[in-house]
């Protein structure tokens, strides 16, 4: 008996160090319309690619507006940058940005009114993701 107690004490210590260096990933979707909502939605983002996440975002219902080429977002303190200069700065550190799949046959616009980077998400991929062991999901 107590030599397996040492086998799995020294089975599960080799592997939580692998577990732990395992690259996170990050799902955040963004729903909302609020811009503060949005803000920390993205400035935790940020944080998290900073710290070497990968991240993935979703817009749907009023947050799929940061997607739209026309559409503009309100400054925020302390950083004096909308939601929508956030995303972009996301996009370009490598977050991949999709607006879901019933965004754009809800609102009358098409996938060129989106800002150039952003797609239109795919249900089944997404499920998917969400599901790997690694994802952490959000949503804002």
């Amino acid at each position: 008996m107590h030599k397996l107690s040492l086998a799995l004490a020294l089975g599960l210590a080799c592997a939580l160090p692998v577990q732990a260096q395992s690259p996170a990933e990050l799902l955040i979707g963004i729903n909302s319309g609020v811009t503060q909502t949005q803000g920390v939605a993205l400035v935790l983002a940020n944080q998290a690619v900073a710290q070497k996440a990968a991240v993935r975002i979703l817009l749907c219902s009023d947050g799929g507006q940061l997607a739209v080429k026309d559409r503009e977002s309100a400054m925020l303190k302390p950083a004096n940058k909308s939601p929508k200069e956030m995303l972009q700065g996301l996009m370009k550190a490598g977050a991949k940005v999709e607006v879901c799949a019933l965004f754009l046959p809800n609102s009358d616009l098409k996938p060129t009114d989106l800002i150039e980077g952003i797609g239109v998400a795919k249900p089944a991929d997404v499920a998917a993701y969400m599901l790997q062991p690694n994802v952490r999901t959000l949503n804002y």
